[in-house]
């Protein structure tokens, strides 16, 4: 593979941040001093937007106070000596404060850059129920932008846009503003916001602390970044140090990319760090509105540039090694997600064998990870239509010229033990018939060798089936189908393939986890030894009885290939980005040498086997990526060398 020096990934990120400074409510220039002691740690860490709490200047929680004419000047003061904090800085501000224009009080957020308030934004939604009292102060501003005079750091009066349609341009990347109970109501202005482009929402918020509302509040920032396909929505919560004399808030941070959230400060967190910074990809959001065709996207909205740079040097995006595995979730969780795995292909197997009134299958079984995995899928389809295992399934294990004894008599014991029928058909006579018929020596294991078993036990699959009235039941999984890992008409083919979209990193987990359940502890100890052995077609002769054709040896780390496709399939990636992404996310397990190479492998494989995902075989879909061509990837088959894959 080609390596690209002139990609620049930081060019892919943005560094946002959400800041938590500790308040001293009605004493402007105290929460002014702590609030450029943030800002200062976020130019330092080369954050480009730093995102304060809502009314941060004054504190939120004054009352009635914020009639005082004395501490709304001074609030004006605040903001503008904040405004001469970011001169010749390349990290925009976003701070609370209220703020007076003729006979009415705005709860504002300020976006503040290059030493000016760029523009301020009312909020919409004043809550006037329960704790709040919102609209007894704040007026909510619904007419057209306009412009309202401000004084600035030298003493001069400066027009900035006021109004609830404002975007601002920080570093290239549009960025909309709504305020705390803005996101809470049914119709929030970041959704018009994000319509015009807008691929980040900071939220300044005042949110009390209630039992079980951080965890609905958490969720309801993931959503909304998702509804909308954001690079980030980033909310920044008020300090527990507001005060408490009715409600306690918490000092809740959230970063949220795209419906996850990628980094949290719990409420009442008790760390010395008052800032929460994440690396988003900008990318990644505007290769999702591209995919999605009911994305609305509007045009029009004023925008205002922000004289910011992605100064990040050196990006940490979120990445992990197994994209398919739910790291971060708790045990229950992981668990939940994986029995909703076998859920979706046993009940799209249990479908397909009622609607074709056929309710048996047979499939090989050899006594590897795949073909274990389709045969616990078939025996809890067998669970849905109310049959036992062995009413619906068939099994051939179908020894040839480099099987192993281990595979074939674990394959053997497997279905023994679970009372399935099993039958043995050596394949050997049958292989080098054919390959004397094709005047090939029997010896050269090359293609040929390799393949000629591979179709001879395709062959007498659909056989059996014809003559046991059975679906023939796939097992090749979604990281062979990406690379051609497979036999064309051989095992690429099936009636149906319950393993189609799940790769195979995620097949020894899937096994690993049935082996726990009740109903298979019998055979807990050879699902064990299923998963701890060596991934293999077994079509070239062993050595000494032991598997010697290893797959990864051969086409590379299926955790290598999994996390290309991930990037390739799922976001839209280019082969450079994708390389330096994986450099950073395999630093201690692979050198840039080794990755760079895969990498070269993975897209010649990816593009040349296109031809066998074209025609591959039905099979359910239960993750986010796939590669039936009916589904998630078109591609030619035919496609020619080409700059796209450098």
């Amino acid at each position: 593979m080609k390596s690209s020096e002139k990609y620049n990934l930081a060019d892919s990120y943005l560094r946002v941040a959400t800041a938590c400074p500790e308040v001293a409510v009605a004493d402007v220039d105290t929460n002014v001093a702590r609030i450029e002691e943030c800002y200062q740690e976020a130019v330092e860490k080369n954050v480009a937007l730093v995102v304060f709490p809502e009314l941060s200047i004054t504190g939120y929680t004054i009352g009635d106070l914020v009639q005082n004419r004395r501490l709304l000047n001074m609030a004006a003061k605040g903001l503008t000596e904040l405004a001469g904090t970011t001169a010749e800085q390349p990290t925009t501000m976003v701070v609370g404060l209220p703020v007076a224009i003729e006979g009415a009080v705005y709860n504002c957020a300020a976006v503040v850059a290059e030493g000016e308030v760029k523009g301020l934004v009312p909020k919409q939604n004043m809550p006037t129920y329960g704790e709040f009292y919102e609209k007894r102060w704040y007026q909510a501003w619904h007419g057209p932008n306009i412009a309202v005079e401000m004084l600035t750091a030298n003493g001069e009066t400066k027009q900035v846009p006021f109004g609830r349609d404002l975007l601002f341009d920080i570093a290239g990347v549009k960025t909309g503003v709504e305020i705390c109970e803005d996101l809470w109501v049914a119709d929030p202005p970041s959704r018009n916001l994000a319509q015009h482009g807008a691929l980040i929402i900071a939220n300044p918020s005042a949110s009390p602390e209630l039992v079980g509302k951080s965890t609905y509040r958490k969720e309801l920032v993931a959503q909304q970044s998702a509804r909308l396909i954001l690079a980030a929505y980033a909310y920044a919560g008020s300090d527990s140090s507001e005060s408490t004399m009715d409600v306690v808030m918490g000092g809740h941070q959230l970063i949220a990319e795209n419906g996850k959230i990628r980094t949290e400060r719990e409420p009442f967190a008790t760390d010395d760090s008052r800032l929460l910074i994440a690396d988003v990809d900008i990318d990644h959001a505007l290769h999702d509105r591209r995919r999605d065709t009911n994305w609305v996207n509007k045009i029009g909205m004023q925008v205002i540039k922000c004289a910011t740079s992605r100064s990040q040097i050196d990006p940490r995006p979120y990445l992990v090694t197994d994209p398919f595995w739910p790291e971060g979730e708790l045990p229950a969780g992981r668990e939940k997600r994986l029995q909703s795995i076998i859920d979706i292909a046993a009940t799209g197997l249990a479908q397909r064998l009622k609607s074709v009134g056929n309710e048996r299958v047979v499939l090989g079984l050899s006594g590897g990870l795949d073909s274990t995995l389709a045969l616990l899928i078939a025996s809890r389809a067998a669970a849905i239509i109310n049959k036992k295992p062995r009413e619906v399934i068939n099994t051939l294990t179908m020894p040839g010229m480099a099987s192993t004894h281990k595979t074939q008599n674990n394959a053997q014991r497997l279905a023994n033990k679970l009372g399935i029928p099993n039958e043995v058909i050596d394949i050997e006579d049958i292989a080098k018939l054919e390959l004397e018929k094709l005047s090939h020596d029997g010896t050269t294991q090359d293609v040929t060798y390799e393949n000629v078993q591979a179709r001879a036990r395709t062959e007498l699959l659909f056989n059996f089936g014809n003559k046991n009235h059975c679906l023939v039941l796939g097992t090749g999984d979604l990281s062979e189908s990406a690379i051609g890992w497979c036999t064309y008409n051989g095992d690429h083919m099936s009636h149906y393939n319950v393993n189609t979209t799940i790769p195979k990193t995620l097949v020894r987990h899937l096994v690993r986890f049935m082996s726990e359940r009740t109903e298979f502890s019998d055979v807990k100890e050879i699902l064990q030894e299923i998963i701890d052995t060596p991934i293999s077609p077994e079509l070239t002769q062993a050595t000494d009885g032991e598997i010697s054709q290893k797959t990864e040896d051969i086409v590379g780390p299926y955790i290598l290939h999994e996390f290309f496709l991930t990037y390739l399939v799922r976001w839209g990636d280019e082969p450079a980005k994708i390389r330096l992404l994986a450099e950073k996310a395999f630093k201690d397990l692979y050198e840039p040498e080794e990755i760079n190479h895969w990498l070269g492998v993975f897209f010649d494989r990816f593009t040349k086997n296109q031809f066998k995902r074209s025609v591959m075989p039905d099979g359910p879909k239960v993750g986010s990526v796939a590669l039936s061509p009916r589904g998630d990837w078109r591609m030619p088959s035919d496609l020619p060398n080409t700059r796209l894959w450098e």
